[in-house]
């Protein structure tokens, strides 16, 4: 979805038919600021700006996406008539705080992960109709998109696999049918599955909640045999644990923790 469509269906849905303050007060010039109250990383600018165009506001930021912030800092200066700077308000300070904690959550796990030369990953695991947007703010936070859904990359995940009877043979049927840039990808629970999956032919492995040591042997026995190949770690990954995976000498982590677990930061806004 464009982001301005995406920024109009944000203001319909709070102004709805109408600001009922906006029928009551008369509308004046006004300034405002928005201001940190917590520590954070900043992101939804450039949706937070389409939000401000579409009611006349103009924002003089004082920090970009991807920037840090501590409590007390200023973010933006806010101009406009004071009814739509009150009718906006909402909208601009939900879409930041939204995208700021994502960004923030992803910064942390990033900052781990890039000291191994691993890349972090986001998932499917987005909010209903959020997505782009919930993407948008992983890449803030420094890390790199999975796939953006079923029609960009063949992932064969546990529940595909029951239906495929020979993986090497479906796998060279695929070739012909997906798309010459796509990729396929095998979810696997163990090292045999894994050994499996590179031998069938797969670009990408990803080791589903397998441990530690049989991640371990999956990379070395990558090494040995199928060095082209991709191995990806997924599956209760956090920040508490993901520096044990990324010793592992995998490409890449994939977590969905980094947009489900995220935790709002505390930003307001100010009349000057």
């Amino acid at each position: 979805m464009a982001i301005e469509d995406f920024a109009k269906r944000i203001l319909a849905e709070d102004i709805g038919r109408g600001d009922l303050f906006s029928r009551v007060a008369a509308s004046k010039p006004a300034k405002a600021k928005i201001v940190a109250k917590s520590e954070g990383v900043l992101a939804g600018v450039v949706y937070a700006d389409a939000i401000a165009k579409i009611v006349d506001i103009e924002i003089d930021w004082q920090k970009e996406d991807a920037d840090r912030f501590e409590k007390g800092d200023l973010i933006a200066y806010l101009q406009g008539s004071s009814n739509d700077i009150l009718a906006a308000e909402r909208a601009i300070l939900n879409t930041l705080l939204h995208a700021s904690s994502i960004a923030a959550n992803t910064k942390k796990m990033v900052e781990i992960a890039e000291k191994y030369g691993v890349k972090l990953l986001d998932t499917r695991k987005t909010r209903p109709l959020l997505r782009e947007f919930e993407k948008y703010a992983v890449r803030v936070g420094g890390a790199i998109n999975h796939r953006f859904g079923l029609d960009d990359a063949l992932m064969l995940k546990d529940t595909h696999l029951k239906t495929v009877k020979n993986l090497k043979e479906f796998i060279k049927k695929a070739r012909k049918k997906i798309p010459f840039t796509a990729k396929i990808e095998v979810e696997c629970e163990n090292y045999e599955k894994a050994k499996e999956a590179m031998e069938a032919g797969a670009d990408i492995v990803m080791c589903d909640n397998m441990d530690v040591d049989e991640i371990k042997k999956t990379v070395l026995y990558k090494k040995r045999k199928f060095p082209h190949i991709l191995i990806e770690a997924s599956g209760n990954i956090t920040v508490e644990n993901i520096e044990e995976y990324a010793k592992t000498g995998i490409d890449a982590i994939s977590s969905g923790s980094i947009v489900h677990q995220a935790v709002w930061p505390d930003i307001s806004m100010k009349f000057l």
